[in-house]
């Protein structure tokens, strides 16, 4: 049987993944996705989403994890709300979820968050602790010239690279 103390050890390594030093990748590049919805208007086809996300406008990320997780599983939510709700799991330190809807917006067909959805797939790799995963992608982006995080992911390659 395990000592609690042992238990308590492994869980702070654990939530180090995505709260450690200032050396770690994960501290270091991961920051949320820009609210771009807080200036929109609202309507009638936008309120939902608009509730869901004031959490997050309000950077209250454990709040907009939930607000978010909740209007994604009702019909008709914008396919943005999953790239939202992925930035909040995130930086609550759930990586392992976050990486989960991201793979449903990447099945979605909103092809114009592709570049978000590779940037943010590889912050979860690197916020779980999978280096193996991360440095190739973190390379490749960091070679696409149009990519969007092509500059941030070459700093990423050569931080994982140490």
């Amino acid at each position: 049987m395990m000592s609690r103390s042992f238990i308590v050890v492994i869980a702070a390594m654990a939530l180090q993944a995505c709260s450690g030093p200032s050396g770690d990748p994960c501290a270091t590049f991961f920051t949320p996705y820009p609210d771009l919805y807080s200036t929109t208007e609202r309507t009638s086809n936008n309120a939902r989403f608009l509730d869901a996300l004031a959490p997050y406008q309000a950077k209250d990320y454990a709040a907009a994890a939930t607000t978010l997780e909740a209007y994604v599983r009702g019909s008709g939510a914008n396919p943005m709300a999953r790239l939202y709700l992925a930035s909040a799991l995130l930086a609550t330190g759930k990586p392992y979820e976050a990486e989960m809807h991201l793979d449903a917006l990447e099945r979605s067909r909103l092809k114009e968050a592709r570049d978000e959805t590779e940037w943010y797939t590889l912050l979860c790799w690197v916020c779980s602790g999978q280096k193996e995963r991360a440095l190739p992608e973190a390379q490749r982006i960091g070679a696409e010239k149009l990519h969007t995080y092509n500059t941030q992911a070459a700093d990423l390659a050569k931080a994982l690279e140490q």
